[in-house]
């Protein structure tokens, strides 16, 4: 267990009707704004964009951001998400990525850090291109004080974290929110080798049809009938994208774990926090919630001067970085909790490293526990040392209970069809384009009402009794399945849920609300190697552990707790054909077939959820 010490992070204590206390909030500046073509060491030259307070009177720190999303030109920026550090008065400098808007060179997507991997600094990659920037920077901008911090969300948030591999000198904070760590493992485009199928193909073609952004025109509102009729994922260059997404062939040439996904994966990479390091994560993240927590986790083995910090919140993909942080879809949170985040935890962090400014009385962990809306802060995350890991096993009659199941039997199971042609939509349907201009359901899908699906007939569920008492789940949690398939392969989706009582006097509309605190899909054909996957025997039991990531949620007095199992997620993960062919992207319509699947509860083969519950 870490101790707290001197660099240690915040205690945040969350009063509602109070707000927080400590950090005072500057009138944000008017900056003069300067374009240069910056040389990184192979002569390219990336577009990046200075804004220096105006009438500044002493030397400042420099905040970057490396985008692949364009640099802006105006000063919009400075009330948006970075209102509350451009007040503390800081020199903002944002950058075009390679390839990317106005910058020379190419761009490779999650360009994997071969400087680094091949031990030779004359090679490029984000690695040296922030290093190349940060040491410009401070040469030439004026007026700063010899210190840079660095920041971004998602893909910028992966810059960032590139740029604390291996640091320039004057990099002396860093914060990588929402940043993606293994685009296979977990983040934007497989799950546990489960191919994250709307995602995956909308944004490779974004990003990768030219140098800017480019939506893909669907001619069906509802995404869901589109990729249906689709069919199998061979179609898509064979109709549409005609091998010039080199994402999209990258997908089909490496449908496994293998050495091209391995060598983008940050894990191998991040040996040392040699940065102060403000990691964010949002519970409800809808497209890189793995990564931030892997960054913290890997940081964490090898941290001898306590600076690599968490922070997790109730947050979709970037929503602490929003005006409003006080709800998301329908789960109120009480106050602006994004705000709070903002003013309480990202503005004092910079402005101790980076100026020394504020006294360090600091937790390392700050997590907001949903369910009592409270700020919560730990030695450590997950802080295992307070929890104690329990099983919620799976009964007769739909009944979930911390009670093992006694039925010896064989025939002690659950069983259901999976049909490829009438897969489970992820989401109440229509099923909006990710980034559909018109509005999506994308940014808050994970806090849907999960009724939707309770009903189908190739839905599984349990439930607990209402609780007697008030329940915490803090840290990992883990879907353990003994199942059975009629095909050769099966994808498994696990969803923890809390069940509102039906009277809820707080909101009536939100009576016997489902929202989904945890979840995640595996594919079964990896249960032994994520390398090298193998067909499952038909009607042969095995065992499937599904890492159901991170949570930090109270189920109150009076709820239920529920447990879903289903094998299809349309149209974010792609349909598994139930057959095992070697590629499933290079698999043909004739491949996918209806399977039974069987999911055991008896003493012998005792399917639960691993939850680790918190001991007070």
């Amino acid at each position: 267990m870490k101790r707290i010490t001197a660099y240690g992070f915040f205690i945040v204590v969350l009063v509602l009707a109070a707000g927080f206390q400590g950090h005072t909030q500057q009138p944000v500046p008017a900056f003069d704004f300067t374009s240069v073509m910056v040389p990184m060491r192979d002569g390219v030259k990336l577009n990046t964009h200075i804004f220096a307070p105006k009438n500044q009177t002493s030397p400042l720190p420099i905040i970057l951001e490396r985008t692949p999303y364009q640099a802006p030109a105006g000063q919009g920026w400075a009330q948006g998400k970075f209102k509350e550090l451009a007040a503390d008065g800081y020199i903002f400098v944002f950058q075009d990525i390679r390839g990317r808007f106005k910058s020379e060179g190419q761009f490779v997507m999650q360009r994997a850090p071969v400087s680094v991997l091949k031990n030779d600094p004359k090679l490029i990659d984000e690695v040296t291109d922030a290093y190349d920037t940060i040491e410009w920077l401070v040469k030439n901008v004026p007026n700063n004080n010899g210190r840079a911090g660095i920041i971004g969300i998602s893909y910028p948030g992966w810059t960032a974290m590139m740029a604390t591999i291996a640091p320039h000198p004057a990099l002396r904070a860093a914060s990588p929110q929402a940043s993606p760590a293994d685009m296979w493992m977990g983040d934007d485009f497989h799950h546990n080798g489960a191919f994250r199928l709307s995602y995956g193909f909308e944004y490779a073609t974004m990003m990768e049809t030219n140098k800017e952004q480019a939506r893909f025109e669907f001619d069906k509102y509802d995404t869901y009938e589109w990729y249906l009729k689709l069919g199998a994922l061979s179609n898509v260059n064979e109709k549409y994208l005609k091998g010039k997404i080199p994402t999209w062939n990258d997908f089909v040439e490496h449908p496994n774990y293998d050495q091209f996904w391995q060598e983008q994966a940050a894990a191998r990479y991040l040996k040392q926090a040699r940065v102060p390091t403000l990691n964010v994560a949002g519970w409800w993240d809808q497209e890189d919630f793995y990564g931030p927590v892997k960054i913290y986790e890997e940081f964490e083995k090898n941290d001898p001067q306590k600076q690599n910090f968490f922070v997790g919140g109730p947050w979709n993909h970037g929503g602490w970085a929003r005006a409003d942080g006080s709800s998301l879809g329908k789960i109120q949170f009480g106050a602006n909790i994004s705000l709070q985040y903002r003013q309480q935890i990202e503005a004092p962090f910079f402005a101790y490293y980076l100026k020394d400014k504020g006294t360090p009385t600091w937790k390392e962990a700050n997590v907001f526990e949903t369910g009592s809306n409270q700020w919560r802060s730990y030695d450590q995350w997950p802080p295992t040392y307070k929890t104690d890991t329990r099983r919620l096993h799976f009964q007769a009659n739909g009944k979930l209970s911390f009670d093992a199941p006694k039925d010896l039997s064989r025939q002690a199971a659950d069983s259901y069809i999976s049909d490829p042609a009438n897969p489970v939509p992820y989401r109440p349907r229509p099923v909006e384009a990710t980034y559909d201009p018109r509005g999506s359901g994308w940014g808050a899908w994970l806090v849907g009402d999960q009724r939707f699906a309770q009903g189908r007939p190739d839905v599984l569920t349990w439930e607990t009794d209402p609780l007697t008492e008030d329940m915490t789940i803090s840290g990992n949690v883990i879907g353990h399945l003994f199942a059975s398939t009629t095909g050769s392969d099966a994808d498994w989706i696990v969803k923890l849920i809390d069940v509102y009582p039906e009277n809820y006097p707080k909101d009536v509309k939100m009576g016997g609300y489902q929202l989904m605190v945890a979840n995640e899909v595996f594919r079964g054909r990896f249960h032994k190697s994520f390398e090298k996957p193998v067909a499952l025997t038909p009607n042969a039991i095995n065992e499937f552990a599904v890492d159901m990531r991170h949570c930090n949620h109270r189920f109150q007095k009076g709820h239920k707790i529920m447990v879903q199992v289903q094998s299809s997620w349309f149209p974010v993960i792609d349909r598994n054909p139930q057959k095992f062919v070697p590629n499933i992207f290079k698999a043909t319509d004739a491949d996918y077939i209806k399977a039974t699947h069987r999911i055991l509860r008896s003493k012998q083969f005792a399917s639960h959820v691993s939850v680790p519950v918190m001991v007070r």
